[in-house]
């Protein structure tokens, strides 16, 4: 058997379908549906149930899958040790950026990158953290910037920095009065949220320890936009919370509604995550250390309390 059959042989494991799995592998089905037959042949058993719609793992198919994985990743390793034993940092690199995290550091960040290492081609995804989860399980992502921890055991995180939250209170509301707010003043059924799914949501939930208790009896809003959560706020609807980058670029009147918390500001940890398999370190390193130069400066914040982004049970 060869590499490129187990290849293939994932590829219908993960997609249940052989022709969609051969558009995966950019062969024919014939082809695909040949090789993985040939090594079926060549262990004398059957890896899928093709009687079942979807198709299905055997068994032993599931124990043969799990086993591929291991070998084909440690194939991609030895690329990798040689790249990195010559000092190559290039190639196609895939990563995933959360939505609340992708608007505000990708810009600050993208431009020097490529212009540092010209022969790395990124492949960046806005994904929401379930979805970079079960990428970079799959091998579909490289590495992925996201809210941590996840205290997920196959993926490692490497901080990037923490990131204060910043309240966003209309001239109307009694906090406006506040130079500085707590936890406290938060009124949950106030608070405009970001749509379910969104970890910088759950963290909020997490940091007023009542999520359970939401009742906004007039309307219901499903928005994955600061930017309508603002309007909505200046409109009387409520207060919201924003990511500390996220203000930056804020206009200036609107920057007068914003209150910073009294330390420890509640923050969230930002990271890169990636396998366990550690592939391509080196570009890893080189995304890690061009975020650090250009953050250093704009959050100089200190003393935080780490809100977790997983949502409480």
């Amino acid at each position: 058997m060869t590499i490129t059959q187990l290849q293939y042989v994932l590829a219908v494991a993960e997609h249940k379908n052989f022709t969609l799995a051969a558009e995966k592998c950019f062969v024919t089905q014939p082809t695909l549906s040949m090789q993985i037959q040939k090594i079926e042949e060549e262990l004398s058993i059957l890896i899928f149930d093709r009687s079942k719609k979807p198709i299905q793992l055997t068994d032993i198919g599931q124990k043969i899958v799990n086993q591929a994985k291991n070998i084909v990743n440690e194939a991609d390793r030895i690329k990798d040790i040689v790249e990195q034993q010559k000092g190559f940092i290039g190639g196609e690199f895939r990563l995933g950026i959360i939505p609340t995290i992708m608007p505000t550091l990708l810009p600050m960040f993208l431009n020097n990158f490529i212009k540092k290492y010209p022969k790395v081609k990124l492949l960046i995804e806005e994904l929401n953290t379930d979805e970079i989860i079960t990428k970079l399980k799959n091998g579909h992502l490289d590495a992925a910037i996201a809210a941590t921890p996840l205290e997920d055991e196959k993926i490692k995180e490497i901080v990037l920095y923490f990131e204060p939250f910043v309240a966003y209170i209309p001239e109307h509301h009694a906090s406006f009065q506040k130079d500085e707010i707590e936890v406290s003043d938060l009124n949950l059924n106030e608070i405009l949220l970001l749509q379910d799914g969104h970890c910088f949501r759950d963290g909020i939930l997490n940091l007023c320890k009542n999520g359970s208790d939401i009742d906004q009896n007039n309307f219901q809003i499903q928005s994955g936009s600061f930017e309508t959560l603002i309007k909505l706020a200046d409109e009387g609807l409520g207060t919201t919370l924003l990511p500390y980058l996220h203000t930056l670029d804020l206009k200036e009147s609107d920057k007068l509604k914003l209150r910073n918390f009294k330390e420890p500001k509640p923050a969230r940890e930002v990271s890169l995550i990636y396998p366990k398999s550690e592939l391509k370190m080196q570009i890893i390193d080189a995304i890690r250390s061009t975020i650090a130069g250009v953050v250093k400066g704009a959050i100089v914040f200190q003393n935080v309390q780490i809100i977790s982004p997983l949502q409480k049970k």
